[in-house]
Parts: C-alpha cells; structure tokens; sequence
C-alpha cells in the first residue's frame, strides 16, 4: 500500500508518497493541473490512498483522484497537530507529515460533503458572508450618525454625509444580493 500526503495550494501542491514502511517511494512539487496529478500517479502501480488538508480548493482534487480509484481522506486542518505545531514549516515537510499520519491512521477526518450538496453549501456560505458584510456596513451607518450624535442621516454635512451615502448604496448592494442568493 502507498500512502500521499498532499500539501494543497492555489497554484501548486507538493506530494510525497511512502510505502508501508514509511520509506519514501516519490516526491514532487508540482503545478495544479489535472495532467500533472495523472502523471504523477501513473508511475505508482501499487494501491493507494490519498490525504488533503481541507481547504476551500479541495473539491476539484476529491474529483480527478475519484476518477483514478484513488481514495482520498480529507484531513481536518485544525486538528492535524503534527503540522499546526511543527518548528519546521514547509511544503515538503507538510506532505511529509501528511503521508505518515495517513500511514499510521492518524488522520482526523474532515467532513467530505458529497457532490450533490457541494452547491447549496457554497450559496449558504455566499449567502452568510454577505449578510455579514451587511450587518457591517450596517453598523457602520449607525455609528457614524452616533459620533455626531444625531438621529436622522439628513443632519449629516460634508465629508460624514458622502460616507454615510456611500454606505448607504453598498447596504442596499449586500441587501439585494442576499436577497438572489435565496432563490
């Protein structure tokens, strides 16, 4: 059995690979396009198993080593300890690290939402970040008008009353937005 530990990036990701033993079998940083994976996978004929750290980037990963019948763990990123606390902090260290806790079934697993549920997460998490930036944008208003000690934003002048404007354009934006994203 091999075991992959992969450190996830944006652009690129480091892989290592080790056997049962925990002997490093394969090691490469590469670009994050699918034909890169594939090769790099290609070259080991052994069964295998894979391990990512959950990231937002995750998705697209789970999907090309499905495709190759390799079973990927989805690590949870707070609680893999070895890695949050480690002295030394790097990619290849990181995949290291991965490899070994996926070896010895030390992995806490992340929850693997399935494919058909990817979507109405997304727009619940869209949806939550904006209604947040809202309630700020909100309070924001609130504030300014508390600062001057005045109820009604048409006693603002000058510079507080171009804020306040402005503000009042990006609530309406968040609000209408909000509003999409819950049909």
């Amino acid at each position: 059995m091999l075991y992959t530990g992969i450190d996830l990036h944006k652009i690129t990701s480091y892989l290592t690979t080790i056997d049962s033993n925990g002997c490093i079998v394969k090691q490469a940083n590469i670009k994050n396009i699918d034909y890169n994976f594939v090769q790099y996978f290609s070259d080991l004929k052994d069964d295998h198993k894979a391990v990512v750290e959950s990231t937002m980037t995750w998705y697209w990963l789970n999907d090309l080593l499905t495709s190759l019948n390799i079973p990927l763990v989805l690590a949870h990123a707070k609680f893999v300890k070895a890695i949050a606390y480690a002295k030394v902090k790097t990619d290849k260290v990181d995949s290291q690290t991965l490899a070994q806790l996926l070896r010895l079934d030390y992995i806490p697993t992340a929850h693997k939402i399935s494919n058909d549920k990817r979507l109405l997460r997304d727009a619940l998490r869209a949806r939550l970040k904006i209604v947040q930036r809202h309630t700020s944008v909100t309070n924001s208003m609130h504030l300014l008008l508390a600062t001057y000690n005045i109820s009604s934003p048409e006693e603002l002048i000058g510079i507080s009353k171009y804020q306040y404007q402005q503000l009042a354009v990006v609530e309406v934006l968040l609000k209408d937005q909000a509003l999409m994203l819950e049909k």
